[in-house]
């Protein structure tokens, strides 16, 4: 479609998450979905200059977007691939006022991850306030193994190595990630506190990309390493 920052030249951030919401209580309405947790987006330098959106936004995740390593792309319109880190919550959280310390100390377990994310904008020609409306463009993501305690290591110092079908494609420091994934998911669980929305123990945050997207089609294979932490890997059909 058409970017809705092209068709509504007045539509704002707020009308842009009240657009979100309603897409996310039709998945829960009609087709059964339920929340398991939030990702967050347009975090790192290199995806904030390929779309000249320069803040961060979040998304719902539901169990129909956790897949097992296998993506249809005829269920997608526009996929591209991003590696991130994964966190998976041990106790509940709710903003305002929670510090990244605070962040580790309720989380279970992180992990490497991709998110495939997608868009329904037209040639990926995105604003924020188009990407916020469409879920902060998530399409469906896959959980690495094995899971670690944030305790074991400085998260803010890893480096994540992608490759594509085999051969090298990019790689990216986890500082890049608001200087550290627990920084952006703290500004998560603040932002969601102002509406009210809290964290839930077990749910899988999303902390955003370290890599620049890569756009993908059927027969590739992306594999994501991320020292100390582990591997991911998910291959399209």
């Amino acid at each position: 479609m058409t970017p809705l920052t092209t068709q509504y030249r007045d539509i704002t951030l707020a009308d842009a998450y009240r657009i979100s919401q309603a897409f996310l209580a039709e998945r829960l309405r009609l087709d059964g979905e339920r929340v398991i947790g939030k990702k967050i987006g347009v975090t790192s330098p290199a995806v904030q200059e390929m779309f000249g959106v320069y803040q961060p936004d979040f998304g719902f995740l539901t169990d129909a977007m956790l897949i097992d390593g296998l993506v249809d792309t005829r269920t997608l319109i526009a996929p591209r691939a991003e590696a991130e880190i994964a966190f998976r919550m041990a106790s509940p959280l709710q903003g305002p006022g929670v510090t990244p310390e605070e962040v580790l100390a309720a989380t279970a377990e992180v992990m490497p991850c991709f998110e495939i994310v997608d868009s329904r904008i037209r040639d990926w020609q995105i604003k924020i306030e188009d990407t916020v409306a469409d879920n902060a463009s998530c399409g469906v993501f896959v959980l690495g193994r094995p899971g670690r305690s944030p305790q074991d290591f400085d998260l803010a110092a890893l480096e994540a190595v992608v490759t594509k079908n085999g051969k090298p494609l990019s790689r990216g420091l986890s500082s890049s990630v608001q200087g550290a994934p627990q920084n952006a998911v703290a500004w998560l669980v603040n932002t969601l506190g102002e509406f009210g929305i809290p964290f839930e123990a077990g749910d899988i945050v999303l902390s955003g990309s370290l890599v620049p997207l890569e756009p993908v089609v059927a027969g590739d294979v992306f594999h994501l390493s991320i020292e100390n932490l582990g591997s991911a890997e998910v291959r399209f059909e």
